[in-house]
């Protein structure tokens, strides 16, 4: 396959490539040398200099016609004010490259950084590397003996690190550990919740704008989000504080003060000026638990901070700044609390850039071992001596926190808690049967204390068919639509209910979908996922 013609952009070297009568050809002018190389056939060369220094390039022009008969060299003016300034470099050569009609398909595009000033050599790096340039760069050096004949050395760059296998396995790996780090090590098996976590990793790295963390009381978005925090950290993408609150706490005049801070004499009580939890952030992360549960005072002083990273504390006259990236996390579905005018909608729209919905424990059941594992390292470690489950006993445990009846109401919190038993009454470090066959009839009276008091409350059938149609209902099925309808309003998608719904069935199909065997149950009745949910 013929190569293709090779096609060199570089500045011209006012220092590097000046000089006068014959003397210059016993001087290493690079410009002139990247065309005198034996092993490379330089079809063109765009020079680009500055007006001024006309003469120059018509004279470099001159001496590698003469050289290099084959080699064409475009002059292509390049005026600059100050060729110092980032800013104007980047731009012109930005707009350069607009106007060049690039053919990659047919041309090799070699970008010098020789040359130019220092500058001028980044901004042609910076091209390259987005691909304005398309093409490589290519560095030269003088010859270590200084000689007429000898052009020196030439190397190439290709900022392309796909190729380097090296390399991409380096930036694998350390996203690999990313990842773990974000979920603390525990090789966690549901697809659907690694490929999250790969993304949320790719964003903390990536993005300083809001993160919402949607999902069930004790899903993790706490912890996910400190972790989130320690990995920008560690990569010095902050250098300020996690700052974290839960906006449920934060009730009447007080709120405002806590989160935008106030001025010394504001309101009765306020004895000294107080920074706030925004200015706290400042350079770090400020996480908002609840943030469903914030006034429309604050909601509304919330998005100015978001937008302009400015507010104004209580009583003050003048904004203060802070540069802080907000993660926020709810239980509540915000689109509903939009449709209901209890959260601002431009508000929603802003922290809904990156939303995260995490599934709770009980829609993860292949995840509950590796996490019991984990949760026993640390509960370990609490006691102070190794602890771990025989065979049958590991069965049984694993057996029922899998199973639909394992509703796991706190999520994390119930699983740490119970493994954190576990691991106290151990004796001599073993959990035998009859203290796992003791901790399942202990979570049972739990949950079922948790149902009696209304997280598991009748269901009114009436209210949702009306009395004539459920009077049509055989008592069987109309205990068991209740059933599912409490299961449906404990989760947050349809989804999520067809897995603990079908949790057994399911691992028998071929073709999975629990959710379209959930809606066709509940249309047999007449009903929707929304009109149960809702």
């Amino acid at each position: 396959m013929p190569t293709k013609p090779t096609v060199i952009i570089t500045f011209l070297g006012t220092q590097l490539d000046a000089g006068g009568g014959a003397g210059r050809w016993e001087k290493w002018r690079p410009t002139v040398a990247l065309t005198q190389h034996e092993d490379l056939a330089v079809a063109r060369l765009e020079l680009l200099y500055p007006p001024s220094q006309l003469q120059l390039a018509e004279r470099v022009k001159a001496d590698i016609a003469s050289t290099s008969p084959s080699t064409v060299v475009e002059l292509a003016p390049f005026p600059l004010t100050d060729p110092w300034d980032f800013g104007e470099v980047y731009a012109a050569l930005y707009d350069w490259s607009r106007t060049y009609r690039f053919k990659p398909d047919k041309e090799d595009y070699w970008a010098h950084i020789t040359t130019g000033t220092h500058v001028a050599q980044i901004c042609m790096f910076l091209m390259v590397e987005a691909r304005f340039i398309p093409g490589v760069l290519v560095q030269t050096a003088p010859p270590k003996k200084q000689a007429q004949s000898n052009p020196g050395t030439y190397s190439l760059i290709d900022l392309d690190l796909a190729k380097y296998d090296a390399i991409a396995s380096r930036f694998a790996a350390e996203q690999r550990d990313a990842v773990s780090f974000l979920k603390s090590g525990i090789a966690t098996r549901n697809k659907k919740f690694n490929a999250l976590i790969e993304e949320i990793e790719r964003v903390a790295v990536r993005s300083k704008a809001p993160i919402l963390l949607s999902g069930p009381t004790g899903a993790g978005k706490s912890f996910l989000a400190r972790r989130m925090f320690e990995l920008k950290r560690s990569r010095n993408l902050v250098s300020g504080e996690f700052v974290e609150v839960n906006c449920a706490t934060l009730r009447g005049d007080g709120a405002a003060s806590t989160l935008f801070g106030h001025r010394k004499g504001s309101f009765t009580g306020a004895m000294t000026d107080r920074a706030g939890l925004l200015r706290s952030a400042d350079n770090g992360v400020l996480f908002l638990d609840e943030i469903g549960e914030l006034g429309a005072d604050e909601q509304a002083m919330l998005l100015t901070a978001i937008e302009e990273k400015r507010f104004l504390p209580v009583g003050a006259d003048k904004p203060v700044n802070s540069q802080f990236q907000l993660i926020a996390g709810t239980n509540a579905d915000l689109r509903q609390a939009v449709a209901e005018g209890a959260f601002r909608e431009d508000l929603f729209a802003r922290i809904n850039l990156w939303s995260y919905d995490l599934p709770g424990l009980a829609a993860r059941p292949e995840d509950i071992e590796p996490n019991v594992d984990y949760l026993l390292e640390i509960s370990a470690r609490d006691v102070g001596q190794g602890v771990r489950f025989n065979a049958e006993a590991k069965r049984r445990y694993l057996k029922f926190s899998q199973s639909a009846e394992a509703v796991w109401h706190g999520n994390f919190r119930d699983l740490a808690a119970s493994v954190t038993r576990l691991a106290t009454l151990a004796e001599s470090g073993r959990i035998g049967e009859s203290l796992v066959d003791a901790e399942i009839a202990r979570l049972r009276w739990l949950w079922r204390r948790v149902d009696d008091s209304g997280g598991g409350a009748a269901v009114d059938l009436e209210a949702l068919l009306g009395a004539d149609s459920v009077a049509q209902i055989d008592e069987f099925d109309q205990l068991q639509l209740q059933a599912v309808i409490r299961v449906c309003r404990e989760c947050n998608a349809l989804s999520e209910a067809g897995r603990r719904l079908f949790n057994v069935s399911r691992t028998e199909r071929s073709v999975v979908n629990d959710a379209d065997r959930l809606r066709k149950f509940l249309v047999r009745f007449g009903l929707s996922w929304e009109r149960v949910r809702g």
